[in-house]
């Protein structure tokens, strides 16, 4: 059996910008799977701009922007309709395709599966199942690969950033949103989005919603929930569930890896090494959604990382020093950190679980080594450097966000 330089899991943008980087260094052996007919990831579903500027120097819409990551690995085997049913030790794969089962080997594996909104069955929605009920990427592939609008007073929960897109997709096939639900006291996508969605699409944001019921036997008739104490029923025929995104782990959870109980994706160290060091971790995997380009970046970095261990300029990964979140924070990464250092600089990454006016800590063993004043609002990403630092006999880090007292 063959081994392969690099198999990368995802033909999404991080998967396809580090075969792309792979290329460019001088790696031409790297086959690229996704269980999808056609490559590019959820930007292919995505009919509307705002796609490419930083990546190709010019706006594109989704599907454009997918196709051209394609088209840059069209020399690549690009292996679709392929399906991964198994991660082995030592970056050995069980793969099944139109040929049936296949085991694959690779020198390092880049695991860039994306991620999935999470369903109405696992919000703990009330109410009955009608038909109309479906997330964001479902109605994207209605609106733009088959141009049928699947109803035609829809309502949207969440506010999310691609509760916003979901706006556009509606506008794609003439339709208009009912309202935007948000059960939160405000929306999650920075502001002016509200004010977009009422003044730009006159669809009215409803933040502060509880206890959500859907109505409706056959097919949706209409949603109650609770607003400031009162009970409200608005009546529609289609419920959007948007965000709430998780790694699309299903293949991790049965694999020796180790998962992080807050992001819910693969332990990572800083050069998004998993704990298997022939694994590599990039993408929407990391920490469920992210915008296309910042998942192109991490899929880029990814691939010098990968490069380097090919080349054997990579310390193994002994003795790694833990990094855990704590405070307010639901989830920091890299989880942990390897090789000897001196760090120079440590990029974290994390997202507050609540809103926190206070400060952000690295501790090493408990002694505070950087710090700095924030304000945060949750489902918000946070990013940032502290300067080379040598942790010699350090065995954890903790980033912590406390609120200001």
């Amino acid at each position: 059996m063959k081994t392969h330089d690099v198999i990368i899991l995802g033909a999404g943008p991080a998967g396809l910008s580090a075969a792309a980087e792979l290329k460019r260094l001088g790696v031409s052996d790297v086959v690229i799977i996704d269980r999808e007919t056609t490559g590019g990831g959820i930007p292919r579903h995505c009919g509307h701009t705002g796609y490419g500027l930083l990546q190709f120097g010019r706006l594109m819409t989704g599907p454009d922007f997918a196709k051209r990551l394609v088209d840059r690995v069209s020399d690549l085997d690009l292996r679709l309709g392929h399906t991964a049913l198994k991660l082995e030790p030592n970056g050995r794969l069980q793969i099944s395709g139109r040929h049936g089962p296949e085991t694959l080997q690779a020198q390092k594996v880049l695991l860039a599966m994306g991620a999935r909104e999470t369903p109405r069955s696992a919000r703990l929605i009330s109410g009955t199942r009608p038909w109309g009920v479906m997330t964001t990427g479902t109605l994207q592939q209605y609106a733009y690969l088959h141009g049928k609008a699947p109803f035609q007073r829809p309502l949207i929960i969440g506010s999310e950033l691609v509760a916003f897109s979901a706006l556009l997709t509606l506008g794609h096939v003439g339709l208009k949103a009912v309202a935007m639900i948000e059960e939160r006291p405000r929306i999650t996508a920075a502001r002016p989005g509200d004010w977009v969605a009422r003044i730009g699409f006159g669809v009215p944001v409803l933040t502060g919603c509880s206890d959500l019921h859907i109505l409706g036997q056959d097919r949706v008739e209409g949603l109650s929930f609770q607003r400031r104490g009162v009970t409200r029923t608005l009546e529609c025929d289609g419920i959007i569930f948007t965000g709430q995104f998780r790694p699309e782990t299903a293949l991790l959870t049965q694999s020796h890896l180790e998962l992080d109980p807050g992001t819910h994706g693969p332990v990572i160290d800083q050069l998004y090494r998993c704990t298997d060091a022939s694994y590599f971790a990039g993408g929407n995997l990391l920490r469920g959604i992210e915008t296309a380009g910042q998942c192109y970046r991490e899929g880029k970095s990814a691939a010098h990382a990968i490069h380097a261990a090919l080349s054997d300029k990579l310390a193994p990964p002994t003795s790694p020093i833990r990094i855990e979140a704590a405070g307010a924070l639901s989830y920091v990464y890299p989880q942990r950190l390897t090789g000897r250092g001196p760090y120079d600089p440590l990029l974290f990454k994390a997202r507050a679980s609540v809103a926190t006016t206070g400060r952000l800590r690295v501790l090493a063993d408990g002694r505070e080594i950087w710090s700095r004043p924030i304000n945060v609002l949750p489902e918000r990403r946070i990013a940032w450097r502290v300067p080379a630092v040598d942790l010699t006999g350090v065995h954890h880090l903790t980033v912590d966000l406390q609120p200001r007292k």
